[in-house]
């Protein structure tokens, strides 16, 4: 398992992070319990599969709601 931190632009409403957390949970190989996006800091963290998806797997699904990503990291 890989561990990701994903930081997004501004996050404006509690909402947002609901909607980004949900489709984070959706993406095959992302561990569901791991999830935990941090409204104060426009961060996700997430445990994540390598065999199944990429980091810019999640991205995509990220910025397909209309976020920006600003930058990840991956351990």
């Amino acid at each position: 398992m890989k561990k990701a931190t994903i930081q997004l632009e501004t996050l404006t409403c509690p909402s947002c992070s609901q909607k980004i957390e949900g489709a984070t949970k959706a993406l095959d190989g992302v561990e569901k319990e791991s999830v935990k996006v941090l409204f104060n800091s426009s961060k996700v963290k997430l445990d994540f599969d390598e065999a199944k998806l990429t980091i810019e797997d999640i991205e995509k699904a990220i910025t397909d709601l209309g976020y920006e990503v600003k930058k990840s990291k991956v351990k």
